[in-house]
Order: structure tokens, then sequence, then C-alpha cells
């Protein structure tokens, strides 16, 4: 705890010292203290429609269907997001966010999907076509960290790991000037360097191709550079 020290003259008094103790000083004097963080849960948005202050589009081409829906099997019910249609990449991109170091995380579902079984996390994204993007693959058992330049998508690490289809997972991203650490249920799966994108941008989720894929419990913060 951060302790400050300052004088305060009073009429008839001399000097007196004035200890201040404030949660909110240490906050803000910590390095690797979370400045911002927000948890998205879907609850509270209307069934049927695209998230409000969202960007529900894709990369490429297609048309990819972004929708807020009832989940029994939701970590936080009912809601969840869910991408139910084709495109070359779906992207749901929260609009008011502006990151460029700190984590993104998010519990995904991929329910079906025959070329591809994915749920990934955005960051750093300056629009549709142009961010970082970690995802997991439940048909083919890996995970991948990419950039997407221009629409164009390029792999810089990939690793084996099993992605059980049909269940709900943890996929988090931190990530501090070059340096990304990925973490699939708790386990550091991918740590990795790229110098494609430096600014902040904004964070989301994505999917490949015919992947039905549920999202919930989103979560974001940035951290105050020392």
């Amino acid at each position: 705890m951060t302790t400050i020290s300052f004088e305060i003259c009073t009429p008839g008094r001399s000097f007196q010292t004035i200890k201040i103790i404030a949660l909110l000083i240490l906050l803000l004097a910590s390095p690797t203290a979370t400045a911002f963080a927000g948890t998205i849960n879907f609850d509270d948005a209307k069934t049927g429609e695209a998230p409000a202050g969202w960007t529900a589009t894709q990369t490429g081409s297609g048309n990819a269907k972004w929708t807020i829906e009832k989940d029994d099997t939701a970590p936080s019910k009912p809601n969840v997001l869910k991408q139910s249609s084709e495109a070359t990449y779906p992207v749901c991109l929260k609009n008011d966010t502006s990151l460029k170091d700190g984590f993104v995380e998010v519990k995904f579902k991929p329910v079906t999907g025959k070329e591809d079984q994915a749920g990934g996390v955005i960051w750093r994204a300056k629009d549709a076509d142009n961010y970082y993007i970690a995802r997991a693959n439940a048909l083919e058992d890996n995970v991948t960290i990419y950039h997407a330049i221009k629409g164009n998508r390029m792999a810089f690490k990939n690793v084996n790991h099993k992605v059980k289809p049909g269940a709900w997972h943890t996929l988090r991203v931190e990530f501090q000037g070059n340096h990304f650490t990925v973490t699939l249920d708790g386990e550091k799966v991918i740590e990795a360097t790229d110098n494609s994108f430096s600014e902040a941008g904004k964070v989301g989720v994505w999917t490949k191709a015919d992947s039905v894929t549920l999202f919930d419990d989103f979560s974001y913060g940035n951290r105050r550079e020392p």
C-alpha cells in the first residue's frame, strides 16, 4: 500500500503531517496494474440480433451472421453470442475499445462445421481487415496465432493441442509490446513475437468459414505503461 505525506497549515496550529493511504494511488502507481477492464456476458442484450455496440462483419467474402441467442449450456446464463453463417473469417469487434497493451479473453464453444470448428480472439484491430488473432480449432486440434494485413491472414506460430468439440473452452491472450502469450483453458500454449501492429486497437472475437461457434464472458483490459 502506498502512503503519501504532506503538510497542512491551520490557524493557531503548527504544521501537521497528515498521512493519506489511497488504494487508487497504489493502482495508478503500479506498472502492472489494470487501468481498465470489462467483462461482457451478453445477458442484457436483445436476442435474435447482433449485439449493440459491436461491429458484426467478416474479413473477406461471405455473409457472417452474429446474433445473441439463449443457450442452456452458457457459462453465464442465459445468453451467448453466436456465429451461425459462412464467411472467409467472421469477425465481431467491440466498438468502444482501444487497447495497446493488456489482455483479451473469451469462453467459446465450437458446435459444428465441416470445414472448420474454430473460436478466436482479436486485438489491436484497426478494422475488419487488419488485426492480430489467436484461435483454437477443434477439427485440427491446434492453436495458432496470426496477423491479418489487408485481409490476408498469416500464421507466425502454431502448436498442436487438443480442443474438444462441443465443449466450452477459455482462450486468453496477453499482449505487451511485440510479445504475446496465449493460454487455452488456463494452460500456456504459445509465446510469440511480431511487429505488424504496435498501436492501440479494438478487441473482438473471430471464427472461420462454416464454424458455428458460441461465445460468452468476453473480457478485456489495458495496462498502464511503466
